[in-house]
């Protein structure tokens, strides 16, 4: 058995980690396209307004814009985002500034749960999260780390000579 695994466990560990890193990358974008398009409907608008009113950093949007213009200026940054996440097999610096876009993002996003009412289950405190908001929050800890490996890795990419980007683009 250790035979097997050692004659193919090299190639198929590289294949599935070259898949999993286009999973990772290409499901994030999607993710961030769907999501910064929903910011642009009252019910999400208004969905994340007790995240974001509760929030020291992001609170004072409210002063200048409403409800559904602070939600569509975060879809539009979004959306700009998976876009720019999107240029890596041809402007891996663009994509890695995508990438630390959304770290800023979800750090912004995870300071929600010290911040909103309701995000721990009352009674219990950390770590039993509600379902709503704080179950919601939680894939933002997920959504961190692809941002982190996808930045790392675009930012070795745009450093590599054209003949090795290829080979190792994912």
């Amino acid at each position: 058995m250790a035979t097997i695994i050692s004659a193919n466990g090299h190639d198929r560990g590289r294949s599935l980690e070259v898949a999993g890193g286009r999973i990772l990358r290409y499901g994030m974008a999607i993710m961030l396209l769907w999501i910064g398009a929903l910011k642009f409907a009252a019910y999400e608008a208004e969905g994340i307004k007790p995240l974001m009113e509760n929030s020291p950093l992001v609170s004072w949007l409210y002063a200048f814009l409403s409800v559904g213009q602070a939600a569509a200026l975060i879809g539009i940054t979004e959306i700009v985002l998976a876009v720019l996440i999107l240029t890596r097999p041809v402007a891996p610096r663009w994509s890695a500034i995508g990438s630390l876009g959304v770290i800023v993002m979800s750090l912004i996003t995870l300071s929600f749960m010290l911040t909103t009412p309701g995000v721990w289950q009352e009674g219990l405190g950390f770590p039993f999260l509600s379902g709503n908001p704080g179950g919601f929050l939680a894939k933002d800890i997920l959504l961190l780390g692809a941002a982190t490996w996808t930045a790392g890795e675009a930012l070795l990419a745009s450093r590599m000579v054209p003949v090795e980007r290829e080979r190792v683009a994912i």
